[in-house]
């Protein structure tokens, strides 16, 4: 049998009365502009019929909208953001000043590198100490230890003296451990870590390869690191459980996360990930400033030797840390950590006089990814990654998959592709119905109740409960609203869920088709008519979430 891709007809239509779906795409001139104060197209579905409306099975009239059980309403297109999170403002060296400068203090910037050099070495030393013959990883560092971290400590103050920061300025004080086991900060640079080590010598959730960088590996293992993998699962729910477990207990050191998961330039605040607020613990968030005219120290998109380099050769280096009052959850928060986290970052985000954005670190790997392939302008492919996973359930690593794919597609230095390109790669004709198709495909994608109706879509065809689909199963399922439908229509529509072709329909196959064909859900729509869908699935749901 011929391959099935997106351009292939699901069903034949053996007559011509048959109601069929039609998309129009238009500009909707007379409603609001959005804060982004751009006017944005509108997609309105409906059906044609010779008499206006569908029948179902017990003869009553369906809605002329086959997507309307997933209320489906207007399509929008958000505009993108003009906010670069993570671009540094002076990553070269410019003007006179500059130079001269680093001229001055290139005497100075050998003088803190053997400074920077034998404290981390002391520090080091003290560390292994420290953590010679202790295996029980899993309950606090006895006391003693602790004090023998205390040089530790002294040398991280002595390596950010020698960066420049010859005094910081505090504004508020750490709560109790007992009042606040969770803090949360903002992170611009590597200094913020050096600096809570010094001051706090808190607990910390950091990427598995970092117990791989020599000296400072052995350090932070000291600070009983909970070390989590952002791409796998059961590693993040690990770290949750930890977190927990950590925040729950008086006798662990505080929790410190910087819930945005990367650093940025400190010009905006980005998507939280939720680790710090799924405990539902009171939070202390701790907001980190570098004021600067002339030298940006924020670990954005620059390299770590030219960052170092930079700071080594600054008369001084200012940094601002302010503790802001407790937020705690209300009872309802404590069931649900996205609006805790949202409480949290309005009240850093204010406090810092910056916007909010959605970026993520999905967002980072775009650009390092153009960057890699020397595009002219690679922070024009940042998407806002935290929204686009929101409303598409993309990943990040997906996101960067299709990076290649649209960079294929010879994009202009303004980050444009024309439409014969476009439709090139996706290998859709260039007519008008394509262009229909791929804008009712991206609208019901990211429809709320989209991902909902799949599962109970798929519960509908899973009638045994064994998690597979047989082609007699889902014929009939589809037979109770096409009475006409024959064998092989059945078994072209089988064979297009069956993308892994072992015979059956797994949930996976079934749920890969329908994200790559988002329009075929509505060949169950009169099925799942029938459900409300805001409470049928609220178990189902909530395990989605």
């Amino acid at each position: 049998m011929a391959e099935l891709d997106i351009t292939s007809p699901l069903l034949s239509s053996p007559s011509s009365y048959q109601p069929q779906t039609v998309l129009t795409v238009h500009d909707d001139q007379d409603s609001e502009p959005s804060n982004l104060q751009s006017s944005l197209p509108t997609t309105i579905l409906h059906q044609n019929h010779n008499h206006g409306r569908t029948h179902n099975e017990n003869g009553h009239h369906s809605s002329p909208n086959p997507y309307e059980f997933l209320r489906s309403g207007g399509f929008s297109i958000p505009a993108s953001t003009t906010v670069d999170p993570f671009r540094n403002e002076t990553p070269f060296i410019s003007g006179i000043y500059e130079v001269i400068k680093i001229v001055l203090c290139l005497p100075i910037a050998l003088a803190r590198l053997v400074l920077f050099g034998a404290s981390l070495v002391v520090g080091y030393m003290a560390t292994k100490v420290a953590l010679a013959g202790w295996r029980d990883k899993q309950n606090p560092m006895p006391k003693w230890r602790c004090r023998l971290m205390w040089v530790t400590r002294v040398c991280a103050r002595f390596i950010l003296f020698s960066f420049g920061y010859h005094w910081i300025r505090r504004k508020g004080k750490p709560a109790p451990r007992e009042i606040a086991p969770v803090v949360v900060s903002n992170h611009v640079s590597y200094i913020e870590p050096i600096f809570y080590f010094y001051e706090l010598f808190p607990t910390i959730v950091a990427s598995e390869s970092h117990d791989s960088i020599p000296f400072v590996g052995t350090i932070i293992r000291a600070m009983q690191v909970i070390y989590v993998n952002r791409f796998s699962p059961t590693s993040r729910k690990n770290a949750v459980n930890e977190i927990k477990r950590r925040a729950s207990c008086n006798v662990f050191p505080r929790v410190l996360l910087f819930p945005e998961g990367t650093t940025t330039n400190g010009k905006a605040l980005i998507s939280f990930q939720l680790g710090a607020f799924i405990a539902g613990h009171p939070i202390q968030p701790i907001i980190v400033r570098y004021p600067h005219v002339h030298f940006d120290q924020s670990w954005g998109f620059i390299s770590l030797p030219k960052l170092m380099f930079r700071m080594f050769t600054q008369f001084h280096n200012f940094m601002e840390v302010e503790y802001l009052p407790l937020i705690m959850p209300s009872d309802h928060q404590k069931q649900n950590a996205v609006r805790f986290a949202e409480r949290t970052g309005r009240a850093m985000a204010s406090a810092l006089n910056v916007v909010q954005t959605s970026h993520s670190y999905g967002d980072l790997m775009l650009l390092m990814k153009a960057a890699q392939l020397q595009q002219e302008k690679p922070w024009i492919y940042m998407v806002e990654m935290a929204r686009i996973e929101s409303l598409y359930h993309i990943s990040s690593l997906e996101a960067v998959d299709f990076l290649d794919k649209f960079l294929s597609m010879n994009p202009d230095p303004s980050g444009c592709v024309k439409p014969h390109d476009f439709l090139r790669v996706l290998q859709l004709k260039a007519c008008t119905l394509s262009e229909e198709f791929l804008f009712g495909s991206a609208h019901v994608l990211k429809l709320p109740l989209f991902r909902q109706a799949c599962e109970l879509a798929f519960a509908e065809c899973d009638t045994d409960g064994d998690n597979f689909c047989t082609k007699k199963e889902l014929a009939d399922v589809l037979r109770h609203t096409f009475r006409e439908l024959d064998d092989d229509e059945v078994q072209g529509l089988f064979n297009l869920f069956d993308t892994d072709n072992d015979g059956r329909m797994s949930r996976d196959d079934f749920f890969y088709c329908l994200r790559k064909n988002p329009l075929v859900i509505a060949i169950f729509s009169p099925r799942l008519l029938r459900k409300n869908l805001s409470k049928a699935g609220d178990k189902m749901l909530e395990d989605i979430v």
